[in-house]
């Protein structure tokens, strides 16, 4: 019994070494630019005339900053890849300290760390989101 214990105490702190290791990571990039659609959009298209939006609840329940406009109710993959993490308080596999904001919302000095330019229903043929009021064609 007391084996097990010492296995599993041991097993925790190489966990927490490795957690602390991630939490002072350095940016591995200077910067993160974001193209595509819903799946990666923060927010691009909350002031647009669209139904492509998701700046309302149940759309970020268990994001940090709530609605945000991003079409999950947590965070996106570019959220995850790029992004600090909520839980653990540490930056995640890129490092940034701060989310990527998108292009509808990037003033000034925001751009020196990246935009997110995609856009919920955006697509590279005409038809792409079509039926959402707004065609937000990526090229």
């Amino acid at each position: 019994m007391a084996h097990k214990i010492i296995k599993s105490l041991f097993l925790l702190l190489v966990l927490l070494n490795l957690v602390s290791n991630c939490a002072h990571a350095a940016p591995q990039v200077p910067c993160f630019f974001i193209f595509g659609d819903s799946l990666a959009d923060s927010g691009n298209n909350n002031n647009l005339v669209t139904a492509a939006k998701a700046n309302y609840r149940p759309y970020g329940i268990d994001f940090p900053n709530g609605t945000t406009g991003r079409f999950t109710n947590g965070r996106t993959t570019v959220d995850i890849i790029g992004a600090p993490s909520s839980l653990l308080l540490a930056r995640e596999l890129l490092g940034f300290n701060q989310f990527i904001p998108p292009f509808a919302t990037a003033r000034g000095r925001d751009i020196l760390v990246g935009v997110n330019y995609a856009s919920g229903s955006a697509g590279i043929r005409d038809e792409s989101g079509r039926q959402l009021v707004q065609n937000n064609l990526l090229w």
